[in-house]
C-alpha cells in the first residue's frame, strides 16, 4: 500500500459502518504487553484543548475557507492575507495548553521500549506535554522557512510581524505543509518504518479522510498491528481497525495507564 504523495482529501465512505463496542480491559492488556507502539493523532485531540479545527463551525475565519488559504498559490497571490490567518492561529494557540490525552500519550512513551508519535497537527502541544519522539507530518506553526535561503527556524512571536522577513532579506512563510505540497520524504520514511514495526497502534482524533495520513492505520493493520481508534464519532476507518473507542481521548487514554 503506497502512502506517498501530497496532502489531499479522500472519500472512504465505501467502508461499511458497524455497531461499535470495545473492551477497555483487553485494549489495556494488549498495550501493556506491546514492546513497539505507534500513535497517530489528528485535529480531534487538539480540539479537546480548544484548538479550532479546519472544518466545522469553530474552524471558520472571516469569510475564507482554510483549505483556500493553506496553499502555495494563496501565499503567492496574497502573502499578507495568509500571514494574517496564521497570526490569528498563533495568537489563539499561544494561550492553549495540552489536555489529558496529550499527557497520557507522553506517559505511554515513557513506559514503552519503542515508541513513535506521528501527528498531523502543527500546534506543538504534544511536545509541550512531554512527548519526545514526534514526527510532525505537516510541520509546525511555530517554525518559519525562508523562501530565499531555505533556512528553517523557530519563531514564537504572537502577534508576528506581517510580513516577516529573514535576515537574508527573503520573505518568510510558515514551515508547514500546505495542500498540494509533498510531505517531507524523511518524515514519511520514518513514519512508515514506525508503522511497519509496531505491534500496537492508536489512531486518535483523526478524520481518516486526509491522505497520506489516512493510509497509515490501514498499513499498520495490514502489517499485523493491533489498531485502536479513539474518536468522538465513527470515521471511515472504524470498519477496518480492531477496536474503536467512542468518546473524548482525554477521558479514554488516561484509563489505559
Amino acid at each position: 500500500m503506497s502512502i506517498f504523495g501530497s496532502i489531499k482529501f479522500v472519500d472512504l465512505k465505501q467502508h461499511n459502518m458497524q455497531n461499535i463496542t470495545y473492551n477497555l480491559s483487553d485494549i489495556k492488556e494488549r498495550l501493556h504487553n506491546s514492546k513497539a507502539v505507534t500513535v497517530l493523532t489528528g485535529a480531534g485531540i487538539s480540539a479537546e484543548s480548544g484548538v479550532p479545527t479546519f472544518r466545522g463551525n469553530n474552524g471558520l475565519w472571516k469569510n475564507f475557507r482554510p483549505e483556500d488559504l493553506a496553499t502555495p498559490e494563496a501565499f503567492k497571490s496574497n502573502p499578507k492575507l495568509v500571514w494574517e490567518w496564521y497570526d490569528w492561529r498563533r495568537r489563539t494557540l499561544s494561550t492553549i495548553k495540552p489536555n489529558p490525552a496529550h499527557i497520557a500519550i507522553a506517559e505511554i512513551e515513557k513506559r514503552v521500549k519503542e515508541f513513535t508519535l506521528i501527528t498531523q497537527n502543527v500546534d506543538g502541544l504534544h511536545q509541550l506535554a512531554g512527548s519526545k519522539n514526534v514526527i510532525e507530518l505537516h510541520g509546525n506553526i511555530w517554525r518559519v522557512k525562508c523562501l530565499s535561503c531555505g533556512r528553517v527556524s523557530e519563531n514564537r512571536e504572537a502577534p508576528i510581524r506581517i510580513l516577516p522577513y529573514c535576515s537574508c532579506g527573503g520573505l518568510l512563510r510558515p514551515a508547514v505543509v500546505w495542500f498540494g505540497e509533498m510531505l517531507e520524504d524523511n518524515n514519511l520514511m520514518k513514519a512508515v518504518a514506525a508503522i511497519d514495526k509496531c505491534e500496537f497502534m492508536f489512531v486518535v482524533g483523526t478524520s481518516g479522510v486526509v491522505q497520506p495520513a489516512a493510509s497509515l492505520a490501514l498499513r499498520a493493520k495490514d502489517e499485523g498491528a493491533f489498531v485502536v481508534e479513539v474518536n468522538i464519532e465513527r470515521t471511515p476507518l472504524s470498519a477496518s481497525v480492531d477496536e474503536t473507542c467512542l468518546g473524548k481521548a482525554g477521558d479514554i487514554l488516561p484509563q489505559l495507564l
